[in-house]
């Protein structure tokens, strides 16, 4: 059963022949987009001390800056003048956007209460105007998560896209006594979580859409079995476990559906869809005399990217749902892990152009036309994911080691064009699969 889970998850162990394909090199550049001066002014922190609001404010701070979408200038709280109008004077102002942000008193101990402030200086016809103001309220432990959700009120406010501050990353990693447990941890890195504590294998964790739940596979009971932390409830749950293996991909656009890989009764693996509220499964397909691996739903569920070794060796594969039809979309030595685009119109993957070569992240349009190499001698480059707005990427890769003698596999960002990768968090051990949360 090892072998057959690790022929599915990991093609990329064997060797096979070569294929060419059309490979464009696109590791240079950063996201293009608008970019909005913003002036921050020094957040005030309530007269009794009782919350640090320079922390808050670094945090903001962080998630602007993160966005790629803002050129951030920082003033004392008495540097922004303001009108008779209670609006920022456009006269002194550097900036078209000010924020501002302030702490008042407790209403009880251990509590807190936060207004943040968005001006646009210029405004209608000049004059200035408040684009947003938001309160929140809460204890200690939801002051990082209201940062994070003001970042992306602003953010949004501002460019009109959703900002993903709020979103989370969850992983495996085996720095617990070399035993694979999930955790999860902010888009940043931040406050970082074990979710498991089983002392076991737990692997190949996916989100929900609606970021609620993770699915994932757990060997706690001997079987792969895929399991279900279920955040609302506060607990974990037994999805689906029956003999044979059961590794999840990702839910459907309604949250209804998981798509997966299981070998019901110790069958040839096959990809299914398992209905989430009688779980009951539904064969996709099988492999045809094959190995099939990594489904992934679209973003409108009409198609499944997936990988199979029919032809010879991994490739991508595309399944209409609709149609029945198969196509290939890749023609490289060896590629695996698609995930499509919150667009639908991109496909991420890791793959390698030949035998010798160490694998890499590249991203395919969805037919196929054209593939373009995001990584390049920096190590091996895995298991890739999309942010939920597409315009960054989580990746695994062994680059950098603490220890050269040992290919520590870590979790890196980059923005969606290649530029700009950086380790997300440094964690002990070694962690894989990344999945990020809607």
């Amino acid at each position: 059963m090892k072998r057959i889970l690790l022929s599915l998850v990991l093609f990329s162990l064997f060797n096979t022949a070569t294929y060419s394909a059309e490979v464009f090199i696109g590791v240079h550049g950063e996201v293009t987009s608008k970019v909005y001066s913003a002036r921050l002014a020094s957040f005030k922190g309530p007269a009794d001390g009782s919350v640090n609001a320079e922390d808050f404010q670094n945090i903001v701070r962080s998630d602007l800056y993160l966005s790629r979408y803002f050129d951030i200038k920082e003033s004392p709280e008495n540097a922004v003048k303001f009108n008779k109008d209670g609006l920022p004077d456009y006269s002194r102002a550097d900036s078209q956007y000010i924020i501002t942000g302030e702490f008042s008193t407790p209403e009880s101990e251990g509590r807190w209460i936060f207004t943040g402030t968005l001006y646009d200086v210029k405004g209608e016809n000049g004059k200035g105007q408040i684009l947003l103001k938001k309160k929140y309220k809460g204890g200690m432990k939801a002051l990082r998560p209201s940062a994070h959700l003001f970042s992306d009120a602003v953010v949004e406010k501002i460019t009109g896209n959703k900002g993903i501050a709020h979103s989370r990353i969850t992983f495996s990693n085996d720095s617990v006594n070399g035993k694979k447990e999930i955790f999860v941890a902010d888009y940043d890195g931040g406050n970082l979580k074990k979710i498991t504590s089983d002392q076991n294998v737990n692997i190949l964790p996916k989100w929900s859409r609606d970021g609620s739940r993770i699915y994932y596979t757990t060997y706690k009971y001997g079987n792969p079995d895929i399991y279900e932390i279920n955040f609302r409830q506060g607990k974990i749950n037994k999805v689906y476990t029956k003999q044979g293996l059961n590794v999840p991909g990702n839910t459907s656009p309604d949250d209804l559906k998981l798509i997966m890989v299981s070998s019901p009764d110790r069958n040839d693996p096959g990809i299914y869809t398992l209905n989430l509220t009688n779980n009951s499964a539904e064969k996709l397909m099988t492999g045809n005399n094959g190995l099939v691996a990594a489904p992934s739903w679209s973003p409108d569920g009409k198609k499944v990217a997936f990988t199979s070794d029919k032809s010879g060796n991994p490739q991508i594969h595309i399944y209409n749902t609709e149609t029945k039809k198969t196509i290939k979309l890749t023609k490289m030595n060896w590629c695996d892990s698609p995930v499509w685009s919150p667009d639908g119109e991109r496909i991420v993957f890791a793959g390698r152009d030949g035998p010798k070569e160490k694998f890499n992240i590249f991203v395919s349009d969805a037919g196929g036309s054209k593939i373009v190499r995001l990584t390049l001698k920096q190590g091996h480059n895995r298991n890739p994911v999309w942010s939920p707005d597409g315009r960054f990427i989580a990746f695994t890769s062994d680059r950098d080691s603490r220890d050269p003698r040992k290919k520590q596999q870590r979790i890196y960002i980059m923005d969606a064009d290649g530029s700009a990768q950086h380790l997300l968090v440094d964690v002990p051990g070694n962690s894989y699969t990344p999945s990020w949360s809607n």
